[in-house]
């Protein structure tokens, strides 16, 4: 997240390889190789894509106006004042597993507990929570590994739903950003935790703060829901405290890098992504 300090990172790697400087390591561990973040990627695309198939808008009658991107068919968005995130209707999202809180405690439908939470309200929301979660997912798994990343990410999104459920009880949402927002509060415990070993911790909470109000922006809009954000969060932020205690070592070595270019490198891609979801929520608003 932040910048390692080099003369830890330096004597950290005197010490036994590790980048850390947390103790004795391994001195040919190689780094964690990031496969689930992007598998979750390919999932969530790929039930956005199944979204649209069943929504099928042109054999719908449309009160709001006709259908966004006609040219699409059947995978073409609901009208604008409908679903202003270019995505289905609410009666496809109920229909695939939406969070609704009287199907839930009433119909005994608790399966809707996890299936919201692969659901997206439209293109917009997709867009931004996909280059969140990599932006954030890929370098968490690299540091920690897929394991620990994908308890968290999956109990965060349930830990959302659970309190969208309980405090939600008048309308459908989905929980998709309910197991990022894990991830960020995971990422807020992990700083917490090694806080000494970050160097700029001014620049790595900034960077939180920024993806944080970005995705709260787009719970504003229909069917993505606040409290699932605020459930996720804190989910993370405790599972992080119990789960990232000790990053894996190497996951940041580039031994044909000096120190400063692999710094600079970070930032920039950092500053790229943060860019391109602002330029998103720009031409959304």
């Amino acid at each position: 997240m932040a910048d390692v300090d080099a003369d830890r990172g330096g004597a950290g790697k005197r010490r036994g390889g590790g980048a850390y400087g947390y103790g004795p390591a391994d001195a040919g561990e190689r780094a964690w190789t990031s496969w689930l973040v992007p598998l979750f990627v390919v999932a969530c695309v790929a039930v956005f894509v199944v979204e649209m198939y069943v929504n099928n808008c042109p054999a719908r009658p449309q009160p709001y106006g006709s259908c966004v991107a006609r040219f699409l068919h059947r995978f073409s968005f609901q009208a604008i004042r409908q679903n202003p995130l270019l995505g289905p209707s609410s009666s496809t999202l109920e229909k695939l597993g939406a969070l609704e809180w009287y199907k839930i405690v009433h119909r005994n439908q608790g399966w809707r507990l996890v299936t919201c939470i692969w659901l997206h309200a439209g293109l917009i929301h997709l867009v931004v929570n996909m280059l969140s979660l990599l932006f954030i997912g890929v370098r968490l798994e690299q540091q920690f590994g897929f394991v620990r990343i994908g308890i968290i990410y999956l109990l965060s999104g349930f830990g959302g739903a659970v309190l969208s459920a309980l405090l939600l009880r008048n309308s459908i949402s989905v929980g998709a950003s309910g197991a990022l927002f894990g991830l960020l509060g995971a990422m807020v415990s992990e700083l917490i935790i090694n806080w000494t070993i970050y160097s700029n911790r001014v620049a790595a909470l900034l960077t939180l703060m920024v993806v944080i109000v970005i995705n709260l922006g787009i719970g504003l809009f229909p069917h993505v829901d606040n409290f699932a954000h605020i459930g996720g969060f804190l989910t993370g932020f405790l599972l992080g405290f119990l789960l990232l205690i000790r990053p894996q070592f190497g996951w940041m070595e580039r031994h044909d890098l000096p120190p400063s270019a692999q710094v600079t490198s970070k930032y920039k891609a950092y500053q790229y992504v943060l860019w391109v979801i602002a330029l998103l929520l720009v031409i959304v608003g």
